[in-house]
């Protein structure tokens, strides 16, 4: 069964192919990162008319790289929550215009689920190996249930265990900031690019880990997660480094820091989040028992997180590829397949998109 994903919550355009829920027949990706760039952030105006400008290519180029005709699909999935209302709605339009003219079944897909489900991808067809422009680095097996995911992005942190497709609770979630916006914020502070994910990530590399000493939220639930505090210890702390008061705007700070001082509070930074994430995914894994820890979402591709998260677990952990953790149509085109297993398709014109979705409240329930 092949099945068109499409995606659009955010600032990528893509569309993608996946063959039977494990095989990527395609997968392409149109980045909108070099025009938010300048404005430190997503701007939901210009990103849904950037999607607007290359969906339809994006979708052609998807079935060229497949080597299919549309007489070959037989399914479409598209994001439909959460995200920007703008861009869920150019996503949503093409996909709902392409059912009715095709007669191809519908099946909405909730991004944040998606994400988990690119973890079940591997293996990549003749036609994106030829291509040779991606690094693909395949786990070697779809991952067992029951599964304890990790999901982490820019908009969202949550613990998930998931008892079989569809059949989950969330632990735990972000009750402010998700660690990816932790990242992004932290990063505009000290002075680093957008994103600020991968920009952390680098800069780290040259600091010291402990040469700050920031404090891990504690919260009622222990699988809940908070990144406001950090966030705030962060900024608190480069006030005093620099010898200026808390009434001190952060749009000043980064100019007065040096690359040393910039490097070590950024790997300081990044230790504390990331020893956070773990330690209540290894406190998860000895309570749940589960066969399978997966992580998932941009923040993925952190490697500090996956070096740290294969010590402390006794299991053995297969990750998705890096360029499957950011946002991607093949996600959902493998998370459709499952959908169209077990759920009837959408009506085309009854389809709606919604800013906010918990996914507690995602078509399977």
């Amino acid at each position: 069964m092949k099945i068109l994903g499409i995606e659009s919550s955010c600032d990528e355009t893509a569309a993608s192919v996946v063959e039977d829920g494990y095989r990527i027949l395609s997968n392409v990706v149109n980045s909108q990162i070099d025009i938010h760039k300048q404005y430190g952030g997503v701007v939901p105006e210009v990103a849904a008319r950037s999607h607007i400008e290359v969906i339809n290519p994006v979708i052609n180029k998807a079935l060229q790289d497949a080597s299919l005709s549309w007489e070959n699909i037989d399914g479409i999935a598209v994001t439909y929550a959460p995200g920007l209302v703008g861009s869920l709605l150019v996503g949503t339009l093409a996909a709902r215009t392409i059912s009715l003219i095709r007669n191809i079944k519908l099946y909405p897909v909730h991004h944040i689920e998606a994400h988990v489900y690119a973890n079940f991808l591997v293996e990549i067809g003749d036609g994106i190996r030829e291509m040779g422009n991606e690094k693909w680095e395949m786990p070697s097996r779809q991952p067992k249930f029951p599964i304890l995911a990790l999901i982490v992005s820019g908009g969202h942190t949550q613990l998930v265990y998931f008892r079989n497709h569809g059949d989950y609770e969330i632990l735990g979630q972000t009750c402010d900031d998700a660690v990816g916006e932790a990242f992004d914020k932290v990063a505009k502070i000290i002075g680093l690019p957008y994103p600020g994910g991968p920009s952390i990530s680098e800069a780290a590399k040259s600091g010291d880990p402990l040469a700050y000493k920031f404090p891990k939220a504690h919260m009622q639930n222990a699988y809940d997660f908070s990144f406001s505090g950090l966030k705030t210890a962060v900024l608190r702390a480069i006030q005093q480094e620099v010898g200026v008061d808390i009434t001190f705007p952060s749009t000043g700070l980064a100019e007065r820091l040096n690359d040393l001082q910039r490097n070590n509070f950024a790997s300081s930074f990044q230790r504390v989040a990331v020893e956070t994430l773990v330690d209540k995914t290894v406190d998860a894994f000895y309570r749940f028992n589960p066969k399978s820890v997966i992580i998932a979402g941009g923040v993925a591709a952190n490697q500090e997180l996956r070096r740290i998260l294969k010590q402390r677990i006794p299991i053995d952990i297969e990750y998705a590829p890096i360029n499957l953790c950011t946002d991607n149509a093949t996600m959902v085109a493998c998370l459709g397949y499952y959908y169209a297993q077990k759920m009837p398709s959408i009506d085309p014109l009854e389809l709606e998109v919604y800013s906010s979705l918990s996914m507690n409240k995602t078509k399977w329930n």
